[in-house]
């Protein structure tokens, strides 16, 4: 089959939860696909936006502990365009912010699967923003880095410097980072961080059942147990994360 007789793929980005912070093409997209493959991440709001019919659940499958591989979706977005069919990969957040993207573009092109990349409004910015803590602030941070929490578990060691970032002195964003959180503040400490630096976990931010909890380097872990944070959250690391002291009473 031939490139101009296959189907397209659409690799598009959810956002952070919210079905109102959906871009009109990923709406328009996810209404007319003849196949939508997901996982649990964009939330029960927007995934209730897919018929039935057309949904095919990616993440854990359905009475079972076993997780659909990332090879076995490659081959699934490959097979449907090849049938002819419009596909949309829907992805938490955006597709290619820890969302694994990349990897499936390279596939597709691989195999001369026309795509196209749809961006959504990625979390690491979007969750801090809604809970009042802007990730850049002229007096706090002029630079953010966004670090996973969760490497690929076949590397022999982390590839995360810590010692470096804790001397870049903007704000430090990680994802997916809650039960690495001990091991990660405490490598910034070790490293020459100030234990009083400001840090903030977003449970679930932009969605109804949003939670905030607050502390600084020194006793986030004791926040987060006390008000049982749990995944998906970001953590944000630095002087912005006390700007919501100033803003959380206004917050709508």
């Amino acid at each position: 089959m031939t490139t101009a007789e296959a189907g397209t793929v659409y690799l598009v980005g959810s956002g952070p939860g919210d079905p109102e912070l959906l871009t009109v093409k990923a709406r328009d997209l996810l209404e007319s696909a003849d196949v939508v493959l997901h996982d649990r991440l964009p939330g029960p709001e927007i995934l209730d936006l897919v018929p039935e019919e057309r949904a095919e659940d990616v993440g854990k499958r359905a009475h079972s502990d076993k997780r659909t591989t990332q090879a076995e979706i490659n081959d699934r977005l490959v097979e449907y365009a090849r049938a002819g069919k419009s596909v949309v990969r829907l992805k938490g957040g955006d597709p290619f912010v820890f969302g694994r993207g990349g990897e499936e573009a390279e596939y597709l092109a691989a195999h001369d699967i026309p795509f196209e990349v749809v961006p959504g409004v990625t979390s690491p910015v979007a969750a801090p923003g809604v809970a009042g803590i802007p990730v850049t602030h002229r007096d706090h941070a002029s630079s953010v880095t966004f670090v996973t929490g969760h490497e690929d578990p076949t590397k022999p060691e982390s590839t995360v410097d810590w010692a470096a970032l804790a001397e870049t002195g903007g704000t430090i964003v990680v994802l997916m980072g809650v039960t690495r959180l001990p091991e990660y503040t405490t490598a910034l400490v070790e490293a020459g961080m100030d234990p009083e630096t400001p840090v903030a976990l977003v449970e679930r931010g932009t969605r109804p059942n949003q939670r905030v909890a607050t502390g600084t380097l020194a006793t986030i872990v004791a926040a987060r147990d006390e008000a049982d944070i749990e995944p998906p959250a970001v953590t944000v690391i630095g002087g912005v994360a006390g700007v919501r002291e100033e803003l959380e009473a206004f917050l709508r």
